[in-house]
């Protein structure tokens, strides 16, 4: 009977024990944050966020950066980053090979439900329009995102290129491969004659970089992107979720035992990343553009001579069907 006793208060003390330490794992939060600028910059504008989150969730909050956006869906899919701010790509890719699941989105400063993805050029440039691009094979070089980036890459592939049968491949002379202020900078230097950006991003460079935005031309706007989601690991505890969706959610916002001045200091840090308050969100916001994955996909093989009719049929029949389990 002691022995049973024993072992019981062995195996109660190890369950304890094994909390203990998961309590004490998950002390501590490693914060994803996609590579669209330096990350000197970044972590300028997100360090005040950040230390309000882990006084407000009683968390440690460290910054996770990495030198492009596979960084850190890699950071997550490895549980070396808990929480993380995507943009609409690639929180696909978080959510389909790392485990992740949105649970807030961000808003516009200015209110608006989403933003668009852009190209730009020189204001001295001879591009006047989207058409002057189109119409000029092999005559101009070409600063392209991330290709995990959903206003830098995918939105435009789309809705730039795919749509007007332009392959950026053959149709510039030279094709680089850069973050929003990188490509930015790049045409405002005269480095490349046209580049992708958005307008949450060219905000962002008339602070940032006030002179070099004066020299930046758009020519064309796509259709509203989404807001980027912010998505954490599912597999995080429930107690922790609830901690940072509440700070996500209420902060910036009026509520119960926060002064007006300390609600004041949050809108302020938000308005330096060019947000208002979050919102609730989840992965169905992410439909939109999975769709646009596919269509993209599809067009892609529906133009490829290299497939038989055949192929053809069949690779756009798994799309359809992709499409269809998505609606």
């Amino acid at each position: 009977m002691q022995f049973k006793s024993l072992v019981r208060s062995v195996a109660v003390g190890a369950a304890l024990l094994a909390g203990v330490q998961a309590a004490a794992a998950q002390e501590e939060l490693n914060f994803g944050i996609i590579s669209t600028e330096s990350s000197q910059n970044l972590r300028t504008i997100w360090e005040p966020f950040l230390e309000d989150m882990q006084e407000q969730t009683g968390f440690k909050i460290n910054a996770f950066f990495a030198p492009d956006y596979a960084g850190i869906i890699e950071g997550m899919r490895f549980d070396k980053v808990q929480v993380a701010w995507f943009g609409n790509a690639s929180a696909i890719q978080a959510v389909d090979r790392a485990d992740g699941e949105v649970f807030a989105q961000t808003v516009a400063s200015n209110g608006a439900p989403g933003y668009w993805a852009l190209l730009i050029v020189n204001k001295d440039s001879p591009i006047k329009s989207f058409d002057d691009l189109k119409n000029s094979p092999g005559k101009y070089t070409f600063g392209n995102g991330d290709p995990n980036s959903t206003s830098g890459f995918l939105v435009p592939s789309y809705f730039a290129w795919a749509e007007n049968g332009v392959d950026p491949r053959t149709h510039f002379t030279r094709m680089l491969t850069s973050n929003h202020e990188a490509n930015a900078l790049a045409v405002a230097n005269g480095q490349v004659d046209v580049a992708t950006n958005n307008t949450e991003n060219m905000d962002r460079l008339k602070v940032t970089a006030p002179e070099k935005a004066l020299l930046i031309r758009e020519i064309w706007r796509s259709p509203l992107i989404p807001s980027d989601p912010i998505v954490w690991r599912k597999d995080l505890p429930a107690e922790t979720k609830e901690k940072v969706k509440t700070f996500f959610i209420s902060y910036g916002t009026e509520r119960a035992g926060v002064g007006a001045g300390q609600v004041a200091e949050e809108k302020a840090v938000l308005e330096a990343l060019g947000w208002a308050p979050f919102r609730e969100s989840s992965n169905a916001q992410l439909i939109p553009i999975r769709k646009l994955a596919l269509f993209r996909d599809k067009l892609k093989i529906e133009n490829d001579a290299n497939y038989s009719e055949a192929e053809k049929k069949a690779k756009i029949e798994e799309i359809d069907a992709k499409l269809q389990a998505i609606n």
